[in-house]
C-alpha cells in the first residue's frame, strides 16, 4: 500500500511504501531550517522550511511511519523544537556539537550540506554516541538559573581585570586587599583619586562590579528557593552528605545533570562533566592524555574545588590523593581524578536517592 507526499524543494513526488526506511537531517538556524531526506540508503533531495515548530512537525509528518530518524545538532536555538518533534510522534534525536564524523579534507561547509551529512550519518548509526538527552521545558528553565550564575561571575571577573589594567595604565599600586577583593580592598579602591578622566572610569567600574554582586546574589537567593522545591529538595540534601560538597555545588551538580539514569556507566558521566582523560592507545601501550574538552568548564571546576575539601575533611580521600600523586607524580593530575570520583559519587547518590557513607 503506497501513498503520495507533497512536493518538498528538490525532492519530487514519490511513493512512500510501509516498508521504506527514511532518515532526516535538519541544520537549524534562528530564522531557517535546512532539511535532507535518505531512503533506504539512498538520497533523495533537500528542502528549507522556516524556523517555526508547526511547519516542521507537518512538512515531516507527510512521511508517515517510514520516517524512522530526524536528527539535528544541539545549539542556540534549545531544545524547543525537539520537544514539538517529541510531542508530535516523530522519532527526534538531538546530536552534541562536533560529534559528527567529518571527511578528512572537506571541501565546502554549507548549511545544505551540513543537513546532508547529518543524514546520510543517521541512517549509518554513526551518532548513536553523540545522542543528548532531550530535556524538559522545566529541566531547561532550572538549568538556565545556574548559567545565570555563571554568566554573572564571568562579567565579575572581566570587570574586576578592567580595573586592575587601569591601575596598572596609571601606574598606581593595588590597595591592599584587592587581591582577594575584600571588603576592605574595595573601600580603599573608593578612596582613591585619579586624574582627569580615569576617575569617571573607575567609579564607573566599581558600579558596575557592585551591580553585578547584587544581581549574583539574587540569582543565588532563587537557587536557594529553587533546591526548596519538591522536584529538588531531596536530591540536594543528599548531595550535601558529600565530603566537601556545599550549596553551590549540589545545586550545579543538580541541575546540569538532569536526568542521571540516563548515563549508562561512569565513564559516560565522566565524560558529560568533562572530567575524562583522552585515551590513547597504540597496541600494547596505552595511555591517559589531557581531559576531553565537553561539559560546563564551571562545573568542572566547582568539582575540583569540592575535590579539595574533601580530602581536607576525609582522612581515606587523603589517603587516595596521596596514592594518585604518588602514581601520577602530579598533585593537578591526582586532584582531577578526585573530582572525577566526586562526580561518579554524586551521580550514584542521585540515582539511588542515598545519602553518602565514609570509608570505614
Amino acid at each position: 500500500m503506497t501513498h503520495r507526499t507533497w512536493k518538498l524543494g528538490n525532492v519530487k513526488w514519490l511513493r512512500v511504501s510501509e516498508g521504506d526506511a527514511m532518515t532526516v537531517g535538519l541544520d537549524v538556524h534562528k530564522a531557517s531550517v535546512h532539511a535532507a531526506l535518505r531512503r533506504n540508503g539512498q538520497e533523495i533531495g533537500t528542502w528549507v522550511m522556516p524556523m517555526e515548530n508547526k511547519t516542521i512537525v507537518a512538512s515531516l509528518n507527510r512521511f508517515g511511519p517510514a520516517l524512522k530518524k530526524v536528527v539535528y545538532e544541539a545549539g542556540p536555538t534549545g531544545y524547543g523544537l525537539a520537544r514539538a518533534l517529541k510531542k508530535a510522534g516523530l522519532p527526534v534525536e538531538v546530536i552534541a556539537p562536533g560529534k559528527v564524523p567529518q571527511a578528512p579534507n572537506p571541501d565546502s561547509k554549507t548549511d545544505r550540506l551540513d543537513s546532508r551529512k547529518l543524514a546520510e550519518e543517521a541512517e549509518k548509526g554513526s551518532l548513536k554516541k553523540a545522542v543528548i538527552a532531550i530535556p524538559t521545558e522545566q529541566e531547561e528553565a532550572d538549568r538556565q538559573l545556574a548559567r545565570l550564575r555563571d554568566q554573572l561571575i564571568g562579567k565579575q571577573r572581566r570587570v574586576k581585570q578592567q580595573i586592575k589594567s587601569l591601575l596598572l595604565q596609571q601606574g598606581l599600586a593595588e590597595p591592599a586587599g584587592l587581591a582577594h577583593w575584600s571588603a576592605e580592598g574595595l573601600a580603599a579602591l573608593k578612596m582613591m583619586r585619579l586624574r582627569h578622566q580615569w576617575q569617571l572610569s573607575l567609579e564607573v567600574m566599581i558600579e558596575e562590579l557592585e551591580h553585578l554582586v547584587a544581581l549574583r546574589k539574587r540569582v543565588e537567593r532563587h537557587e536557594a528557593w529553587l533546591m526548596k522545591q519538591r522536584r529538588h529538595r531531596k536530591s540536594a540534601r543528599v548531595l550535601q552528605t558529600h565530603p566537601g560538597v556545599g550549596v553551590v555545588t549540589a545545586t550545579a551538580f543538580r541541575l546540569e545533570v538532569y536526568q542521571p539514569e540516563r548515563f549508562a556507566t561512569p565513564e559516560q558521566l565522566a565524560k558529560y562533566v568533562g572530567l575524562a582523560p583522552r585515551v590513547r592507545q597504540s597496541g600494547p601501550k596505552r595511555r591517559g592524555g589531557p581531559l576531553i574538552k565537553a561539559g560546563r568548564g564551571s562545573l568542572r571546576s566547582l568539582l575540583i574545588e569540592a575535590s579539595w575539601r574533601w580530602i581536607r575533611d576525609d582522612a581515606a580521600a587523603a589517603k587516595t590523593y596521596r596514592r594518585l600523586v604518588r602514581n601520577t607524580g602530579s598533585g593537578q593530575k591526582a586532584i582531577v581524578a578526585m573530582a572525577r570520583r566526586m562526580a561518579v559519587h554524586l551521580w550514584c547518590m542521585l540515582c539511588r536517592g542515598e545519602v553518602y557513607h565514609r570509608a570505614a
